[in-house]
């Protein structure tokens, strides 16, 4: 019967971790035969997992501070370049301004100095179609005077 009570007990021992002892001192004495390590187990496998997650939250965290650093870099060198792209465009468009300009006062200059060679062409051959008409005039007034 002692071995049929054993065994219970180890049975009984198994799921509970407690050991009931019989002593000269008492009828009955419950003695705890080991902690729980089942609830150790779980809180220690609880703290691995939320140190787990915690390290993981952390290198995610500290991923997506270097992805938006990454982005921002990258937005601050599109700008820059957009920038001096821009600078440039500007410069380009105020040479072609000043060279239209100096075109167009070439031009008037031009304009002007041939209209002056024309005026000076026409008033010179003007003089000398004035002179050549008195000569003929007078010429042609001796003529008559002769004549008569």
């Amino acid at each position: 019967m002692a071995s049929m009570t054993l065994s219970t007990t180890f049975s009984k021992l198994q799921n509970t971790r407690a050991l009931v002892a019989r002593s000269p001192w008492s009828s009955r004495v419950f003695v705890n035969a080991a902690p729980r390590p089942f609830q150790g187990s779980v809180r220690n496998g609880a703290t691995a997992a939320y140190d787990q997650t915690k390290q993981a939250a952390d290198e995610e965290k500290k991923f997506g501070e270097n992805v938006k650093d990454h982005a921002a870099s990258a937005a601050e060198d599109v700008t820059g370049k957009t920038k001096d792209v821009a600078g440039k465009a500007s410069d380009n468009a105020q040479n072609l301004v000043d060279k239209a300009k100096q075109t167009a006062q070439d031009a008037w200059g031009s304009v002007k100095d041939t209209t002056q060679k024309v005026k000076e062409t026409v008033v010179g051959n003007a003089e000398e179609t004035k002179e050549c008409i008195k000569e003929n005039a007078e010429t042609l007034e001796r003529e008559m005077n002769t004549k008569n």
